[in-house]
């Protein structure tokens, strides 16, 4: 689950970290700016947009503005629009509110989050003096210029790690006594909110060498949802995918993709697989789609509906193994399904494991549109070409 910046912000708060006072406007109010506005040292104001994406300055979505009325005005021109950014597609995302707080006068940015590398299955640290930018392009252009700490996790993070960090970026004196503090809090929040990232960037050099948490970025790991029921209360499903909203409602796991042919699987492995094997047969997986180890007619009917829902879909490939469940009780559902939706799009249906013959059968004496394979690689092919007719047929 995705914060926004003014959530994020509230959290690390919690831990000590020191953040710059703001007002949260969800409508362009004058009073409420005359009477809560923050004071500023530089006399200016820094107005963004609250959404679940970066680049928000490039697209429009942070403004710096000299005084309350132009914050008012700022606000009134985000608030009830959408934010098209290079991360939020061409839809955009819906700006329901503003966060407002003083412009400070920065003498450096710095890069800084805390995740997991899940190839060393470790919480890692990482730092950068090139912050303020996008982290991946660094990463391509100048991998030199970031530091990382891997985190012991029955010790955590020590504070001589975060001080190798400080000096790596440069800082002294006051700047690495700010740092060590930070980055030991900011470790703490991690580990105790459940955090999948957190991000602060840019993290700036201010006066005296002290820091300061510019805009910050916080996504807690779903699946411990039960454990931060405050912040899963807060979540704003605005920001979220619809198609993805729904699969969370019916327990399915669903991320859209680009592509042209729909995935149903029942694995995270599996769907894995299946979407390398489209690609090597020169097709693009539209959604990665795990209807889970023991599923039931109904969860393989709303998986249809959703990928149904998506206009660019061509063909679908169905993969399932079964192990858990018998591929006839499968077959069963996924004809009682592609019944209910009255399922046109050519559909490709792969099953392997107990009773997989007798689910093929099922599925050939159907009458529906369904292609039974036995073969995966057989069957992303065979999705593939009939994607690609069905776009030759439609021109």
């Amino acid at each position: 689950m995705n914060l926004h910046e003014y959530q994020a912000k509230s959290l690390l708060s919690e831990f000590g970290i020191e953040v710059p006072p703001n007002l949260l406007l969800k409508q362009a109010s004058a009073k409420q700016v005359a009477t809560a506005l923050p004071v500023s040292a530089t006399g200016r104001w820094v107005v963004k947009a609250q959404v679940h994406s970066g680049a928000r300055g490039k697209a429009g979505g942070v403004r710096l503005v000299g005084s309350g009325d132009e914050v008012v005005g700022a606000a009134d021109a985000m608030i009830g629009t959408r934010l098209v950014t290079g991360q939020t597609g061409p839809a955009g995302l819906p700006v329901d509110a503003v966060l407002v707080e003083p412009a400070a006068t920065i003498e450096h940015e710095y890069y800084l989050a805390v995740t997991v590398d899940r190839a060393l299955q470790r919480v890692v640290m990482i730092a950068s003096p090139q912050g303020g930018m996008d982290i991946e392009a660094v990463a391509a252009s100048n991998p030199e210029a970031i530091f990382h700490a891997v985190v012991n996790p029955t010790v955590g993070l020590a504070a001589y790690q975060a001080r190798d960090l400080a000096f790596a970026l440069g800082l002294e004196g006051n700047g690495v006594k700010s740092f060590v503090s930070l980055a030991l809090k900011l470790y703490q929040a991690f580990v105790e909110r459940d955090a999948a990232l957190i991000e602060i960037n840019p993290l700036a050099r201010v006066a005296e060498g002290d820091l300061a948490v510019v805009d910050a970025k916080v996504s807690l790991d779903d699946n411990a949802g039960y454990r931060q029921a405050d912040w899963w209360q807060q979540r704003d499903v605005a920001q979220e995918d619809p198609a993805e909203r729904k699969a969370i409602d019916h327990g399915l796991n669903y991320v859209s993709l680009d592509g042209n042919i729909a995935c149903m699987v029942n694995g995270a492995g599996l769907a894995m697989a299946t979407m390398d094997l489209i690609q090597h047969a020169g097709g693009m997986p539209a959604n990665f789609l795990d209807v889970g180890g023991g599923t039931s007619a109904a969860k393989v009917t709303e998986a249809f509906k959703l990928i149904l829902e998506n206009e660019r879909v061509e063909a679908i490939l169905v993969n399932i193994f079964g192990g858990i469940v018998r591929c006839d009780l499968i077959a069963e559902g996924i004809i009682e399904a592609a019944r209910e939706v009255s399922l046109e799009v050519p559909t490709v249906v792969r099953l392997a494991g107990t009773n997989a013959e007798a689910g093929r059968r099922m599925l050939a004496e159907s009458g529906l549109a369904l292609t039974a394979e036995d073969d995966l690689a057989a069957a992303a092919n065979r999705a593939v070409a009939l994607a690609n007719s069905s776009r030759e047929a439609s021109r």
